[in-house]
């Protein structure tokens, strides 16, 4: 053998030497002597486990993921390791690596189910809701332009000389549509299951949704018919006060003939309500977005739409009734001062 053989011969074993040194090393991973894998570790470590004083059963003495759960049974720390052992050898089976993020969640927390009874007016939702889900709905649905309609606000806003007073779209909103029921009285009615008679209400009591820390209460500011804006402004806000005090009378809550959800107060573009029985029909309000839309000549302009969902008893109300009453409605929207023509 020629000497730059030999040298190299002796240069490629300490090689070796060097690399079997660095594996027997890292296998040990200076926890006591104890064989195991990082994840094996991680698992030990948050069911608060020293691997120290766990027997492995793996080669070489190694602590496997069983050991850990075996040992966490053994001390209580855990009820049953079948699921997991089984979660296991799915994984193996598809040749996925370990993980324990899930097992990690309830480490050392304690989440108790709690019971709460229902009373006032979410005890009243249930039943009201359970009869009315049984009733055949249908719903229409429409975008209106508010651009006049903000323009509106802002001009009340700007003149508004009594700082106790907070102008909003919803006492325009209530007006309006008041105009339009004037129109379509079938919109403003109730129906007796009962009896197969549907009553004509004369007075608009128009019912606003309100969400409380009391629950979802129905409040209804009466004969909206006779009111100003201003007057529907200030009775609006009495009756949001009282809601939120949860002092409204039985007076404030009974006699509604149509009902309002404006969740575009708190978002949402629509919804689909359920009937405030026995009234015929519930309008929900999303909020006023901007959005393109065409001019007549083609160009692009932003405006301000709100959508709209009219729900609507079909034992009494046809679509076609529906759809032009919410066409006189979104015409006053869009044209506020076609109001001035039906106050008196």
């Amino acid at each position: 053998m020629a000497v730059e053989d030999f040298q190299a011969s002796i240069e490629t074993n300490k090689d070796l030497e060097s690399v079997k040194s660095v594996e027997s090393q890292q296998n040990k991973d200076n926890i006591g002597g104890v064989l195991s894998t990082p994840a094996v570790r991680v698992l030990a470590k948050q069911y608060g486990i020293d691997i120290n004083g766990v027997l492995g059963t793996g080669k070489d003495g190694r602590v496997v993921k069983d050991d850990i759960l075996k040992y966490a049974a053994e001390k209580g720390i855990i009820e049953d390791t079948s699921s997991a052992s089984s979660s296991s050898d799915s994984e193996h089976a598809l040749g996925g690596q370990e993980s324990y993020a899930h097992a990690a969640a309830g480490v050392g927390q304690n989440y108790e189910d709690k019971t709460v009874t229902l009373r006032g007016f979410q005890r009243k939702m249930v039943q009201s809701m359970s009869i009315a889900a049984r009733v055949p709905h249908f719903h229409y649905v429409e975008d209106i332009n508010c651009d006049a309609l903000v323009e509106l606000k802002e001009s009340f806003k700007c003149n508004n000389s009594d700082p106790n007073v907070k102008y909003t779209f919803l006492p325009v909103l209530i007006k309006s549509l008041s105009v339009a029921l004037g129109k379509f009285p079938w919109v403003n009615s109730c129906f007796n299951e009962g009896s197969l008679e549907v009553v004509l209400k004369g007075s608009h009591n128009i019912g606003v949704a309100m969400a409380t820390t009391y629950g979802l209460v129905v409040p209804n500011i009466k004969n909206v018919q006779s009111l100003s804006i201003m007057e529907i402004t200030k009775e609006l806000s009495r009756l949001q006060q009282l809601a939120s005090e949860n002092k409204l009378t039985p007076g404030d809550i009974s006699g509604g003939t149509i009902t309002l959800s404006n969740i575009g107060a708190i978002g949402g573009k629509y919804g689909s309500p359920l009937l405030n029985l026995p009234e015929v029909s519930i309008i929900v309000i999303g909020r006023i977005q901007k959005v393109p839309q065409f001019s007549d000549d083609g160009n692009i302009y932003p405006a301000s739409i709100m959508t709209v969902n009219i729900g609507a008893d079909h034992r009494v109300l046809d679509g076609a009734t529906v759809a032009r009453f919410c066409s006189e409605w979104k015409k006053l929207i869009e044209n506020p001062e076609l109001l001035m023509l039906q106050l008196r």
